[in-house]
């Protein structure tokens, strides 16, 4: 992200990437690279020679330091197998989440939170007039809070990371399909958990109907609602140029 170079920040990101890649250039990590360039390159007749012959020469070609030829690997441009893109891709998004445990902690307390109020609010329904009038009330807080919460939590997923994939993407790291799959995959635990907190706690508060298989419905439909909700959010996440344009479209 810090070497992506952002829209309309254009001067400001190359004068960031070169003061990374000056400081790089200096350091020890730099120095044992050209090092082991120095030595591979000293081992062979000669730089342009072993460039040159890098495509006919066997042992060449299985040295990790060098990049594989395109012919017979993929035929689509790509030097990975789709299932690689795919898993480097999960990969890495599931470490993005594991990075921040304090934003999944902070959207469970805050499920749970509103959960409990909503459950306070309709405590103890009765199978009367007014408690099934109340009922279709606590459902439809039920779809609100699933769909808006989970919208806007995932409003700036792309948005923020747009100028990254747009270079990934150009340099044909991965696909468009691998990259959105494992991106969304990577999010679906804390998205199952969620629907699972709130369902579970706001369920026998409001006293809905008793039995497992009403109570495993109710959670399956308000996951499906919590997921198609998420999915919308990402809709309008990758339509926006930036984050203040998703934030101006989803409001409207």
């Amino acid at each position: 992200q810090m070497l992506a170079i952002a829209p309309n920040k254009e001067t400001e990101c190359r004068e960031t990437i070169k003061k990374i890649c000056d400081s790089f250039a200096v350091s020890p990590i730099a120095r044992d690279i050209l090092e082991t360039a120095s030595h591979i390159n000293g081992g062979a007749t000669g730089g342009i020679e072993l460039a040159k012959g890098h495509a006919t020469n066997k042992h060449a070609t299985d040295d990790p330091y060098f990049l594989q030829p395109m012919e017979g690997i993929d035929g689509t441009g790509y030097r990975a197998s789709w299932w690689t893109q795919f898993y480097c891709i999960l990969w890495r998004s599931w470490l993005s989440v594991l990075k921040d445990p304090m934003l999944v902690k902070v959207r469970l307390l805050q499920t749970a939170m509103v959960a409990s109020l909503i459950g306070s609010i309709y405590f103890g329904q009765v199978l009367d007039q007014d408690g099934v009038m109340n009922i279709n009330g606590s459902l439809f807080l039920f779809l609100t809070n699933m769909t808006f919460q989970n919208v806007f939590a995932v409003i700036n997923v792309f948005s923020a990371e747009l100028p990254v994939f747009l270079r990934e993407k150009r340099s044909r790291l991965y696909r468009v399909d691998t990259y959105f799959l494992g991106k969304t995959i990577a999010e679906l635990p804390l998205f199952i958990a969620v629907p699972f907190v709130f369902t579970s706690i706001t369920y026998p508060m409001i006293g809905l109907k008793a039995g497992v298989s009403h109570y495993l419905t109710t959670l399956f439909i308000v996951t499906l609602v919590a997921n198609v909700s998420t999915s919308f959010g990402y809709l309008i996440s990758c339509a926006s140029s930036s984050i203040s344009m998703a934030l101006s479209v989803e409001t409207a």
